[in-house]
């Protein structure tokens, strides 16, 4: 039976980047346990999952040399944001902070499958199965797969999504905030640029998002009641286009898809214990919120940051320490939980719809987008506090 230093259960985006993370820093025996490809297959048409990557996410990415081994990926240096039941809007520019772009919407698939190729196969030994069940041991745990198989090892790290299996072996409890919506994600086709934007309109029963993949193609995120999104997933394609181009003002002309449409259902969650000893949970399995503001990957990649900073700096102490992965925890919980309640307030604020709250909510907006300190502040936090000169 092989013992590893450290296995990381889930091979998605945040598992792997901690794999390439950790095998830069320390000499370590790690695996991987993923019933999944890892490593997914990349075609010429645009993934209909992407997610908003911050100049610090970017940095972080550049450091494990993965961001130029990502095949597509486009810069936006501005976001609109613009609400239908008032006379709010905001507006964000990256040259209000000095810096070229904002961020990058990039494929999921595209990231995962460079960090799979920045994956030293020397130094990591992948497993495709899927875990059944842990045993707590004196030095860490031992798992069991559904191949028969047991490995024990020193650390074991939770990358494996929002139904975490590691979670709940490890009976850690969970909050769970269901918003009573879904989103409903596809790829379009605009009639008119998209100007290197990303664009957010809050209407009375959604909110909807457009971001660009190139001049005039785009991933949406239609974040819908589930009356109204149960209605959207059986409408005709030429019916789909017209409801999609209404709720966009015909911004951009005709919208039309270009892809099937997907949905998944917006629930947040946050693990009450992100570490026991030796075990920690990151990414989704620890936290996941409202892609309101596509913040969920960027606080992955946090997590993974803050994680390999601890294990590096305290090598003097055994694999697993509790002490060590508890300043892990408390590092990343505070940002965590209060960006997850800043989407949970900003969902609720913008579907309150009587009078004084659609005031109050474009004279917000409004001051905001007026008071250079106040924009400024919100955009960096936006950033992931990005040095204005870096």
């Amino acid at each position: 039976m092989k013992e590893f230093d450290v296995i990381i259960v889930g091979g998605g985006m945040i598992g792997l980047s901690l794999v390439v993370e950790l095998s830069k820093k320390m000499e370590l025996s790690i695996a991987i346990i993923d019933p999944n490809n890892c490593n997914p297959t990349i075609t010429d048409s645009f993934h209909t999952r992407v997610s908003a990557i911050t100049p610090s996410t970017q940095d972080f990415l550049c450091s494990i040399n993965v961001w130029d081994k990502i095949k597509r990926k486009k810069g936006f240096s501005a976001t609109k944001v613009w609400d239908q039941n008032s006379h709010g809007h905001l507006n964000f520019y990256a040259k209000d902070e000095g810096i070229e772009y904002l961020g990058h919407i990039v494929e999921n698939d595209l990231i995962q499958a460079a960090l799979f190729n920045a994956v030293d196969q020397s130094k990591v030994t992948m497993i495709n199965a899927k875990l059944t069940e842990l045993t707590k041991t004196d030095s860490g745990y031992t798992l069991d797969l559904d191949n028969g198989e047991s490995y024990p090892c020193n650390l074991l790290i939770g990358a494996d999504g929002p139904q975490s299996k590691v979670r709940d072996l490890a009976e850690i409890q969970v909050t769970e905030h269901d918003y009573q919506q879904k989103a409903i994600i596809a790829n379009i086709v605009s009639e008119k640029p998209l100007m290197d934007t990303t664009w957010q309109r809050f209407l009375s029963d959604s909110i909807l998002a457009i971001l660009p993949l190139s001049e005039n193609q785009a991933s949406i995120v239609w974040s819908c009641k589930e009356t109204l999104a149960n209605e959207l997933e059986t409408k005709t394609i030429s019916i789909f286009n017209k409801m999609l181009s209404e709720a966009s003002e015909y911004q951009f002309g005709f919208l039309e898809l270009q892809s099937s449409k997907k949905s998944f259902p917006l629930v947040s969650r946050s693990a009450k214990e992100y570490v026991l000893e030796n075990l920690a949970l990151i990414g989704d399995a620890a936290h996941n919120i409202h892609p309101l503001a596509g913040q969920g990957a960027n606080l992955g990649f946090s997590d993974v940051i803050e994680l390999s900073k601890q294990l590096s700096e305290n090598i003097d102490k055994p694999l697993g320490d509790f002490s060590v992965l508890r300043k892990y925890a408390r590092a990343r919980r505070l940002d965590n939980e209060m960006m997850s309640k800043t989407m949970t307030g900003l969902d609720w604020i913008y579907k309150e719809n009587n009078e004084s709250i659609r005031w109050l909510r474009g004279y917000g907006m409004n001051l905001i987008d007026e008071t250079p300190i106040l924009k400024s502040f919100f955009q960096r936090q936006a950033l992931g506090k990005v040095n204005k000169n870096s």
